[in-house]
């Protein structure tokens, strides 16, 4: 049997325009690549705002009092894509592990930048535990749980820590845990004024000044301005998207995107996807989580692929190869067919540590797994490289099309591990490096 291995014209042309960290000229021409300008914030080298990617990142949900438990969900949100992750610091045993974290991952080799989640008691765990301030990143601050007494001086004693240990900060605010000094000086305000306006317009700009003041008191203690990224979060997609357009025209920090709890499963990944497309699609953003509630028992991961999969979806950076497969209909073996789309996406998972490094552009790659014949040769040979497995009734046998032209025919018991050799044929053929 003849391979051929040629690229159809345009092919080339087209896995170049999407470069990781580019935008396809028709996602541009659409409004899309067209970032709101922020100054740019290193953690620990990884560059957050306009002149950079957007950055995924995730959190971790095990005791951090449990360095190996924690270091080693930390290592497989890193490998499955995240760039930054975060983790909770909230007491003396949290803070006394850090190190311990820190330690297990470069012994990994993983150059992870961990961020330090604090709420109500960071001023005295910085400063307690200096060892923690030093291994960490970047430090999270929200001015609503920094201690309802001596605000002010329990936030500047976190910002010193991090002018000392030379980090930067997120101030993130929640609309359930805002300031309510704040919020009860502006409604109060507000009530008294000849129209007052709608009570959540107040909250909204509420958050923004708490937000923004914060900031600025950051500043006047001596936090550079290149050392900030600040959040506004909200579980409302429409106040959400309304909250981050206003402080979008405010400032110049470098924003981090996200619902403040979005929730399990479907409802999750579809309030996540809806906001934060919206707001990606308007240049706002320069780093994003998707706070996904996990099943019992389910994979932490599943947050790190929704966030690449909404980026990679509106074509503004690229992750990993995408699978295009039909949603399957009364043609299709059912379960065959969804089992090797399946096997094939979980393959392509498996791979991308290691593609990651060597094979430069697999990022790109496009590999469609279709169930009949009425769409399965034409999405087939759009693809990079694709199969068509028979339906109901029809012949046995499953063309693959690789680059656009058929390259072979596949039958009997062994075409998964057949299509994936051939795969694995492919990337090292196309993305070799030099």
């Amino acid at each position: 049997m003849t391979r051929t291995w040629g690229t159809p014209p345009g092919r080339a042309s087209l896995r170049e325009s999407l470069l990781p960290g580019t935008v396809p000229v028709s996602l541009a021409a659409a409004g899309f690549g067209h970032r709101r300008s922020t100054v740019t914030t290193k953690v620990r080298g990884v560059a957050v705002g306009s002149s950079a990617p957007v950055v995924v990142q995730s959190m971790t949900n095990t005791d951090t009092a449990d360095a190996a438990a924690t270091a080693e969900q930390v290592a497989a949100l890193f490998e499955a894509g995240s760039q930054k992750v975060r983790i909770t610091v909230n007491n003396d045993e949290a803070a006394q592990a850090v190190p311990e974290i820190r330690q297990r991952l470069e012994d990994r080799g993983l150059d992870v930048p961990l961020i330090g989640d604090f709420h109500y008691n960071g001023h005295l765990l910085l400063t307690k535990h200096p060892k923690a301030a030093a291994a960490l990143d970047k430090y999270r601050i929200n001015p609503g749980n920094v201690g309802t007494r001596h605000r002010d001086t329990n936030f500047t004693t976190i910002v010193q820590a991090a002018i000392d240990h030379g980090k930067p900060v997120r101030i993130g605010v929640n609309w359930g845990s805002l300031d309510q000094d704040l919020l009860t000086q502006m409604m109060d305000a507000n009530a008294s004024a000849a129209t007052p306006r709608d009570a959540k317009d107040v909250y909204m700009d509420a958050m923004l000044e708490s937000a923004l003041r914060s900031a600025a008191l950051a500043e006047e203690v001596g936090l550079p301005h290149d050392h900030i990224i600040v959040s506004a979060k909200i579980s409302v997609v429409p106040d959400l998207v309304e909250c981050y357009r206003r402080l979008a025209k405010r400032c110049d920090y470098p924003l981090h995107l996200g619902l403040t709890e979005a929730g399990m499963g479907n409802k999750g990944v579809i309030a996540s996807s809806a906001a934060l497309a919206i707001l990606l699609s308007e240049g706002i953003g320069d780093t994003i989580r998707v706070s996904l509630t996990p099943k019992p028992g389910g994979d932490r991961r599943e947050e790190v692929y929704v966030a690449q999969q909404i980026l990679q979806s509106l074509g503004l950076r690229s992750f990993a190869p995408q699978v295009t497969a039909c949603p399957g209909c009364g043609r299709t073996t059912s379960t065959f067919f969804q089992k090797m789309a399946e096997d094939i996406q979980g393959y392509l998972r498996e791979q991308m540590p290691v593609w990651r490094e060597s094979r430069p552009g697999v990022v790109d790659m496009k590999v469609a797994v279709m169930g009949c014949v009425v769409n399965g040769p034409g999405e087939s040979k759009h693809a990079n490289i694709g199969i068509s497995l028979p339906g109901t009734f029809e012949e046995p046998k499953a063309p693959v099309y690789v680059d656009g032209k058929l390259f072979t025919t596949l039958k009997g018991e062994g075409i998964v591990p057949e299509f994936l050799g051939i795969l694995d044929e492919y990337v090292t053929r196309t993305y070799s490096v030099g």
